[in-house]
């Protein structure tokens, strides 16, 4: 039952995330998140553990590569630091790094959406339990980024993550 639920949800993101095609113009990586941005989410698993959490964002660009550090805060207190390195191939096109991603990720922008997915090592110092992360990020005509993920292990979702950004 939790199975068809999460598939359920996971199909609603993907249709909430369409539809603002007015915008897709101005959508670049380097054009939202260079400088300084700030975000609120949350995490949710087919566990039951939920975790909401803050974003500091700060993004350089150096006419090639946006490097794109995160320095989350959860609702328990606790702290964490990650940094993309998103390097620009073509118009649209990224590859993608991180430390506890294993590889890159390629990131295509078609019109205001963004999609890529990568594998996460969850246990970043052994690089051990990896998931899969499928992201979808939204430009929206307010000027927001709406970044909806599903989580999966073995091909199968087991969370779900929404992010906010706003431009500061």
């Amino acid at each position: 039952m939790r199975l068809i639920a999460a598939l359920l949800v996971n199909l609603s993101f993907v249709l909430m995330s369409g539809g603002h095609a007015a915008v897709a113009k101005d959508f670049t990586l380097e054009g939202f998140f260079a400088g300084r941005t700030h975000a609120t989410g949350s995490f949710r698993a087919i566990t039951g553990l939920r975790r909401t959490f803050t974003v500091m964002l700060v993004g350089t660009w150096n006419g090639r590569v946006l490097s794109l550090r995160e320095d989350f805060v959860f609702d328990d207190g606790s702290r964490d630091r990650k940094t993309w390195r998103f390097v620009k191939i073509a118009p649209g096109r990224y590859r993608g790094t991180r430390e506890d991603v294993a590889g890159e990720t390629q990131l295509r922008i078609d019109g205001n959406v963004a999609r890529f997915s990568y594998l996460v090592f969850l246990d970043a110092a052994k690089r051990t339990n990896q998931v899969r992360f499928h992201d979808t990020m939204t430009l929206r005509p307010d000027g927001t980024v709406l970044n909806t993920a599903f989580v999966t292990k073995f091909g199968l979702p087991v969370a779900w993550t929404h992010v906010a950004f706003r431009r500061r």
